[in-house]
């Protein structure tokens, strides 16, 4: 089987093919330090960007959602450690043991769940299109048409 990079919709994941006919969009993500890896098949089902205090401070705020069953992990399940959440929140976060690095919830028993967009290797070819929480959003953070490059 070949993989090819996918040139569809801007989407930079692989996609596999077989015999020339395209098959599935494969994304790859990690966490900092590689002892955690993961595969996504096929387009998440979105992006958005969360503003709440917890998930800005878990490195989390920018999630796609993924159903369980286009999502592996293929690297150190045993270096994930998960952080229960306290009232009001609901959704456990989880990061890798050796690096912290946030992964949203990968261990979630959900058929849908968040994945943190910045540990993907590969673009998945969504771009935000929801935010929650932006009362919650701190006053030097701006919003992504206001700020300068």
């Amino acid at each position: 089987m070949l993989t090819e990079r996918c040139q569809q919709g801007g989407a930079r994941g692989r996609q596999q093919s077989h015999k020339g006919k395209i098959t599935t969009m494969e994304l790859k993500g990690s966490c900092v330090c590689g002892a955690v890896a993961f595969t996504i098949t096929g387009t998440p089902g979105g992006m958005g960007q969360c503003h709440c205090a917890r998930c800005r401070k878990l490195g989390t705020s920018t999630m796609i959602f993924v159903k369980r069953a286009q999502f592996r992990v293929t690297r150190g399940l045993d270096e994930i450690a998960t952080l229960d959440p306290e009232a009001p929140f609901t959704y456990r976060r989880s990061f890798c043991r050796k690096c912290g690095t946030g992964l949203g919830e990968p261990l979630s028993p959900d058929e849908s769940f968040p994945i943190n967009a910045q540990c993907l290797d590969d673009d998945p070819g969504l771009r935000v299109s929801f935010h929650e929480f932006t009362d919650a959003r701190p006053p030097w953070e701006q919003p992504e048409e206001a700020a300068s490059g």
